[in-house]
C-alpha cells in the first residue's frame, strides 16, 4: 500500500526533439525515486508520444508542460499544450510511418482522454495502475509539497536546484526546460 496519498512533479519545455528524450529520461528517474519502476516502459513510451504529438501538430508554439501525478494507486501523465484542437485517434495503414501514436497509448494504458482547457489549449492524460508492491518514500522525505526531492533537485535548472534533494518548505518538484 502506498503511504503518502498523492506524488506529483512537473515539467515546462518547448516539444523539440532533443528536449523529448531528456523529458523522458526525467519521468524514468523520477518514476525510479518513487520506485515504481515496473511502470517505466510505459509511462517513458506514452509522454514520447504526447511530446511527439506536441512538436508534430501544436500551434501557435511548441510549449507544453507534462504532469506525472501518483494518486492512491493510479499513475496519470499529462500534457498540457496551447493548440486547443483535440486530436483523435487514427486508423494508420500498415506501411504508414507515423499515425499510431495515440493508439498506442490506448494499448498500454489503463484509461486515456482529451479535455480542452479554456482557450488555452488542451491536455492528453493516460493513467497507469500503480503496482501493490510499490514502496513508500523513506519517511526522511516529507510529504507531497512539504519539499523539493528527488531527480529534479539535480537538474540545476531552477530556483529549487539542490545539491542534497531536500529543503523544507518549496514547492512541489518542478522544472523549467525550455527549448
Amino acid at each position: 500500500m502506498i503511504s503518502q496519498p498523492s506524488r506529483y512533479c512537473t515539467v515546462e519545455l518547448q516539444a523539440l526533439p532533443s528536449r523529448i528524450g531528456q523529458v523522458r529520461r526525467i519521468v524514468s528517474a523520477q518514476l525510479r525515486y518513487w520506485r515504481l519502476d515496473p511502470l517505466i516502459d510505459k509511462a517513458a513510451l506514452g509522454v514520447t508520444e504526447l511530446l511527439t504529438n506536441v512538436h508534430r501538430h501544436a500551434q501557435p508554439d511548441k510549449v507544453c508542460t507534462v504532469e506525472i501525478e501518483l494518486l492512491l494507486d493510479r499513475l496519470t501523465v499529462s500534457v498540457h499544450d496551447h493548440d486547443p484542437r483535440l486530436p483523435e485517434v487514427r486508423d494508420a495503414e500498415p506501411s504508414a510511418t507515423c499515425g499510431r501514436g495515440l493508439a498506442m497509448i490506448a494499448a498500454v494504458s489503463e484509461s486515456w482522454g482529451v479535455r480542452p482547457h479554456g482557450d488555452t489549449g488542451k491536455v492528453v492524460w493516460f493513467t497507469l495502475p500503480a503496482p501493490e508492491s510499490a514502496a513508500p518514500l523513506p519517511s526522511r522525505y516529507p510529504a507531497y509539497g512539504a519539499a523539493t526531492a528527488g531527480p529534479f533537485a539535480d537538474l540545476g535548472t531552477g530556483p529549487h536546484s539542490l545539491a542534497d534533494g531536500h529543503a523544507p518548505g518549496h514547492a512541489p518538484a518542478r522544472s523549467a526546460v525550455v527549448g
